[in-house]
């Protein structure tokens, strides 16, 4: 890995001009249970809104104006609405939206090149979405380049200062990145994002979670000094182990410093499952940060209030709103996942 440079991947709790959602509507995934997932973005986006602007892409003029009308319904201020129409495959806008590389006096985008979580599900739509939505003068005049390694927002943590946060099975699989090894990828990294240092970390994904275990569903940086965590106290729940053996990987890392982490623990809700059966990746990791405050997802479990006290505890200068998720993680993602924020310095208005 190269030297540290500047500029560099930003955290997220630098600041922010405003949050990205993609808005689902009844052709997509969502389209059987549509009125449940409507009511928890309009939940997500009065969260935002109190904080900031929202950037929302709809479908087409009928679904941009379907959605403006509910918000502004909810008494959510015109002004901080801006909406586009561009196609998408998902609702998952962390991992194809843009991701800003920067320092205190400036900013630009990057989009890598998506393929549905290793060629899962359709994508083509999604692959060009950040740069349609760039072309359409979203993000005014700030410039953006597209990189071909496949890489998804949802699989990076960086603490703002060079040092990268990633799980292994996201980048240095064959169905993302075939004939790359770590070294290549790293190097890679290192110089599209300005990285000093990539910490790999070896844990099975979550139950349910089809993204091969992203990062944000099992470990956040909160400063950079301090790392929130997943756990799990059952020893008869089959997620156990692996966490148990995160933890332990996370307790020997140092920081650049030499120093240890800080590590914060949020307890993982009891085992959710859809209607159909399925094991749902329910997660209070998949928290968002936003100008002045935290929104963490919630589901309706004893461990929501756990985390959101362990969350006001790692941040103590922001309030840490609880968004309901249940709906969400229907379709194995949460708060985090349909969300990316955008970095201070761009002009929303175009």
């Amino acid at each position: 890995m190269r030297a540290a440079t500047a500029p560099t991947l930003l955290p997220e709790w630098a600041p922010q001009a405003g949050v990205l959602l993609t808005w689902p509507h009844g052709d997509s995934d969502w389209g059987v249970r549509l009125e449940a997932i409507q009511a928890d973005y309009i939940a997500l986006a009065t969260a935002i809104a109190d904080q900031e602007p929202l950037v929302i892409a709809c479908r087409d003029i009928a679904h941009r104006d379907e959605i403006r009308n509910r918000l502004l319904n909810t008494g959510l201020p015109a002004e901080l609405l801006y909406l586009h129409v561009v196609l998408s495959d998902d609702t998952w806008v962390r991992d194809y939206g843009p991701l800003a590389v920067g320092t205190a006096g400036s900013v630009e985008l990057t989009t890598f090149a998506f393929n549905a979580w290793g060629g899962k599900y359709p994508h083509a739509l999604d692959a060009e979405f950040t740069t349609r939505l760039h072309a359409s003068g979203a993000f005014g005049d700030v410039p953006m380049r597209r990189d071909p390694l496949v890489v998804e927002g949802g699989a990076l943590e960086s603490d703002g200062l060079g040092t990268l946060l990633t799980t292994a099975d996201c980048l240095d699989l064959a169905s993302r990145n075939p004939g790359l090894g770590r070294d290549e990828i790293e190097a890679h990294l290192g110089s599209a994002l300005g990285l000093r240092r990539v910490i790999w970390l070896e844990c099975e994904p979550l139950p349910g979670d089809d993204t091969d275990g992203h990062i944000d569903t099992l470990a956040r940086f909160c400063d950079p000094r301090t790392i929130a965590h997943v756990t799990c106290a059952d020893s008869g729940d089959p997620r156990h182990a692996a966490l148990v053996g995160l933890e332990q990987q996370l307790r020997a890392l140092r920081r650049p410093d030499g120093a240890p982490y800080q590590l914060v623990p949020l307890p993982l809700p009891a085992p959710q499952f859809a209607v159909d059966g399925r094991h749902l990746p329910a997660t209070h990791a998949n928290f968002l940060i936003i100008n002045g405050a935290v929104l963490c997802p919630c589901y309706g479990d004893p461990t929501d209030t756990i985390a959101m006290q362990r969350l006001a505890d790692a941040f103590p200068g922001r309030e840490v709103v609880g968004v309901p998720a249940r709906a969400l993680v229907e379709e194995n993602g949460s708060l985090h996942c349909a969300t990316m924020q955008l970095p201070a310095g761009l002009d929303l208005t175009g």
